[in-house]
């Protein structure tokens, strides 16, 4: 008997122990979030208050799990040149570095290259899947880390910025339509659960590198509503994201991380109502760089207070300190975490035991192929690097481009690129690369061509190849440098990087292009690069250039499908390609209207916003206004492809403000669309052109203002190759 009441004892004890567990107040998935947000506060110490102002925000004591945080611009980093990886401790004491595979994608200013909504929204949800694999497989030993830092929602205003290659290019509307995907990829469509969190970077106007952490982005509030703010503003308000980054930098002499705007236009008008966190390093930035603050206990007060809930920085000491000086409340710290916690919600971190969260599966069938080592993501990989190819020139009555076999029987691929693949800070460890030498050999074997590769043309040995074979692909551009050894070093003036901007918009290797064109002249350029460049004489003489960026896994297989003529290229540039570096306005100078971007620019451009060639050709018929609602209008325009090969076109909508009383752009993307059309054939393309995008922001009336004026609607290839255009009024 006494056996039985003490197994019965024990019975009860151990149910009241899991009842704990899994029914906190908090833990009822039948009450709002907010009072599910509201419960849980109460029960927190403030210990554990504290501890959730760093990026890992669980609290052990009542079941929530920890959750971090992973980089992930163009495929998840874990591992790769940036020590992203698990950090270990071998056998004699020291710190080990392990790598762990992710599906690795073009950077991001080639994924922006597609302009393709799509395709974009794709590679979020592999991302997302294979985060969550990361997270939950029992093979794995990388932690819970479902909060991801992508997309990135900077506008490359300027070419010489050093992180262009973590942007999707210079326009806003393009950059949020593609944020916009990516966020709704990397979270999921499940009305209750994320798959992941996106978490945008870096809010904001943080496009010069150089002086960083001290200098302040000054601008209108105009430009603050209809340029550098609208890709986050779309992210949260369109795409559902509720995480951002604060940036280094001042907006108009108030440091990002302590700015008023978080909490009086990012959290009540935007609805921003999960994580706020500073960048690397930033509360010490505040003092020692900004001198914003007299110590870090002022700054890390400031900070909270201004609902940033995260500090990517050592923190704890200086809270306390000035919790202890009365300069911070406990009241201050629940306000700035409650995003926090509205983030482990979403993610599922706060059901307890009892959860209907259909991502919990993933990863945890270990007899199932790892999503990175999929068929699936290997073509998605390969398909990405395809649609970012961008044909920039193809000229000639028998066009180099695509490579006809019956007559090319020996190709040269030279340079630093045609047989390497580096990886860039915030990339991860593929689980293999395709150079493009490579991709070239196997795609053209079994056609009896030769590919010779080389890395240049140290005593004239290129040269002398070149002048042996039918074709020569020059695959030159800048280093990427992603190694914490070349941290604020870029020995060449062109390159860039995190931390150092370009000081010129020359290639380096154009006198090596020079010298192989003179030797052969079927020469052409595989521009591989992060950023444009002024490539004067090889846009006046080269035969066909061809631009992709770096990292890609499927590079030499992507590009080989485009060379060979297995896909036809339809990628766009997202950036406007000066020709001469004076043409820009100084680099502090964030005002658009002294002549940046295509919008603004006074000179015509080497290379316009939104140009990419095709090896077919298309025709525009007349674009009609088919509806015109109180939020959107609606043009349709039919394409037809008239050229010998199926294809995609990019048709762009831009729009030209006549007897405008305040000043607009010269002209303005309003609205695009990928659209496959097979050859002979023609698509009706249809394209909803916000009336937000339309309209201006009225600093008066603190609003957009849809100004009664008539708009030119023109449509084209290009922001210089417009076909046709109508007119409409507002």
């Amino acid at each position: 008997m006494k056996l039985i009441k003490t197994m019965i004892c024990c019975a009860v004890i151990s149910s009241a122990a899991n009842f704990c567990h899994a029914q906190h107040p908090f833990n009822n998935m039948k009450l709002k979030d907010e009072k599910r947000i509201e419960l849980l506060l109460d029960m927190l110490t403030l210990d554990e208050k504290i501890s959730l102002l760093s990026t890992n925000h669980g609290v052990p004591r009542l079941g929530i799990p920890n959750c971090g945080q992973r980089e992930g611009l163009h495929g998840i980093a874990i591992g790769g040149p940036g020590n992203w990886g698990v950090r270990k401790v071998d056998a004699n004491g020291r710190q080990t570095q392990d790598e762990y595979p992710t599906t690795i994608f073009p950077q991001s200013y080639g994924l922006g290259e597609t302009w393709d909504t799509e395709l974009l929204h794709d590679i979020g949800i592999q991302m997302a899947e294979e985060m969550r694999w990361y997270a939950q497989s029992p093979k794995s030993v990388c932690g819970n880390n479902l909060v991801l830092r992508a997309p990135n929602a900077d506008l490359g205003r300027d070419p010489r910025w050093g992180r262009t290659e973590e942007c999707f290019g210079e326009d806003a509307w393009l950059t949020s339509s593609l944020n916009v995907a990516m966020i709704k990829g990397l979270q999921g469509d499940n009305p209750r659960y994320w798959k992941t969190a996106a978490l945008m970077k870096h809010f904001l106007a943080n496009s010069n590198e150089d002086g960083r952490d001290s200098t302040s982005s000054d601008f209108s509030e105009r430009m603050f509503r209809e340029y550098y703010a609208y890709p986050f503003y779309r992210g949260i308000v369109d795409g559902g994201s509720r995480a951002f980054m604060a940036s280094y930098n001042a907006w108009n002499g108030t440091v990002m991380c302590v700015n008023p705007i978080l909490e009086s236009i990012a959290r009540k008008e935007w609805g921003m109502n999960g994580i706020i966190c500073t960048d690397g390093g930033a509360l010490g930035l505040l003092i020692s760089a900004h001198h914003a603050y007299k110590d870090r206990a002022e700054g890390a007060a400031a900070t909270v207070k201004a609902t940033t809930g995260q500090f990517l920085d050592r923190y704890v000491d200086d809270i306390r300190e000035a919790l202890d000086r009365g300069i911070l409340t406990e009241q201050d710290i629940d306000k700035a975490i409650r995003g926090n916690l509205f983030i482990s919600l979403r993610l599922g971190l706060l059901d307890g035991d009892k959860t209907d969260n259909p991502y919990l599966s993933i990863g945890r069938d270990t007899t199932l192929t790892p999503p990175f080592l999929t068929d699936e993501a290997k073509s998605l990989a390969r398909k990405a690097v395809a649609k970012s190819v961008v044909l920039m020139k193809n000229d000639g009555a028998e066009p180099l481009l695509p490579i006809n076999t019956d007559k090319v029987k020996k190709i040269l691929v030279v340079g630093p690129y045609a047989d390497h693949i580096i990886q860039d800070w915030y990339s991860g460890c593929p689980p293999y690369t395709v150079t493009i030498a490579q991709g070239l050999r196997e795609a053209l074997a079994a056609k009896g061509v030769e590919v010779v590769a080389m890395k240049d043309n140290a005593m004239g040995q290129a040269e002398l190849m070149a002048r042996q074979c039918d074709m020569v692909i020059v695959c030159t551009g800048n280093h990427p440098f992603g190694t914490k050894a070349d941290w604020k070093f870029c020995p060449v003036p062109s390159d860039g990087r995190e931390a150092v901007d370009r000081q010129s918009l020359v290639l380096p290797d154009e006198d090596m292009v020079r010298l192989l064109y003179r030797a052969n002249p079927n020469t052409m350029l595989v521009l591989v690069s992060s950023f444009p460049y002024a490539i004067n004489w090889s846009k006046e003489h080269l035969p066909a250039i061809v631009h992709i960026t770096h990292c890609a896994q499927e590079q030499g297989n992507g590009l080989a499908d485009v060379l060979l003529g297995k896909v036809n290229p339809a990628g766009r540039l997202t950036q406007t390609w000066v020709g001469d570096i004076c043409q820009l306005p100084t680099m502090m100078d964030y005002d658009l209207t002294h002549g940046r971007t295509y919008m603004f620019a006074a000179e015509t451009p080497l290379f316009a916003f939104g140009h990419g060639l095709s090896y077919t050709s298309f025709s525009y018929g007349k674009p009609v206004v088919v509806k015109k609602g109180k939020d959107k209008t609606t043009l349709r325009v039919p394409v037809t492809n008239t050229g010998k090969r199926d294809g995609e076109e990019v048709v762009q909508v831009y729009a030209r403000f006549e007897g405008s009383k305040v000043k607009r752009p010269n002209q303005l993307l309003c609205a695009f669309s990928r659209v496959m059309i097979p050859c002979g054939a023609t698509v009706e393309v249809e394209m909803d052109i916000s009336h937000e995008r339309l309209s201006y922001w009225d600093e008066t009336q603190h609003r957009f203002v849809l100004e009664p004026c008539e708009v030119e609607l023109m449509v084209g290839a290009s922001s210089a190759d417009i076909r046709v255009a109508t007119k409409t009024s507002m």
